[in-house]
């Protein structure tokens, strides 16, 4: 598998903290002084689905705002990567001129989310020419600690029921495991501790990347 260096995807069950664990290292990384016997690199923040046009449409569809099926859900988010990797301003484009480029979720949420929707074939062949990032975050939760987390939310997406991330957290370790004998590095985190906690063991897997280290 063609791996793409400077890219680092946190991957989790819904509630495991993605998102806040990217916006923790982003943070961390902006303020240099806090890992000053490294080298900062320019870091860049995305996610997945994108804010693109694309990403818009699967957004409104995860709300349930918009009906599709899970055939076209995974047609979309194929699209949607495309663009987001090889599009102007993309994440293959600012690795190669020396960023750090942070995605909250990429082909493996695929993988998995749609692999249960509509089954593997589709989410897999649309999915096998997308090359892999340098670095895989998963953050390993009990899924009934994640839905505890958020219960709380005002909208659920399609996904965000306990059945179905049970379903996805023992799919994920295949398709992970997969992926690291690729040439993948993948990370398993326990996120179920304190926000802060997960942090420093996301770091203590980040620094060990060489952009930190030329």
């Amino acid at each position: 598998m063609e791996i793409i260096k400077n890219f680092v995807v946190f991957e989790g069950l819904d509630g495991s903290g993605t998102t806040t664990q990217l916006n923790l290292l982003e943070n961390s990384l902006n303020h240099s002084s806090n890992h000053s016997s490294l080298k900062a690199p320019p870091v860049y923040k995305t996610y997945e689905p994108t804010d693109g046009i694309i990403g818009r449409i699967i957004r409104s569809a995860l709300r349930k705002e918009a009906e599709m099926t899970a055939e076209t859900i995974a047609l979309l988010f194929a699209a949607d990567r495309q663009e987001h990797l090889y599009g102007p301003e993309g994440i293959l484009e600012r690795c190669k001129r020396g960023e750090l480029v942070l995605s909250d979720r990429y082909f493996p949420s695929s993988l998995v989310y749609q692999g249960i929707s509509c089954g593997r074939e589709l989410p897999a062949r649309l999915n096998q020419d997308f090359p892999g990032p340098e670095l895989i975050l998963f953050l390993d939760i009990n899924p009934e600690i994640a839905q505890e987390r958020i219960s709380g939310r005002v909208q659920k997406e399609i996904f965000e029921y306990l059945d179905f991330q049970i379903k996805a957290r023992e799919l994920y370790k295949e398709i992970l495991a997969k992926l690291g004998s690729q040439g993948v590095r993948v990370e398993i985190i326990d996120a179920a501790p304190a926000p802060e906690e997960v942090a420093g063991k996301v770091w203590d897997a980040v620094k060990k990347m060489p952009i930190f280290l030329t």
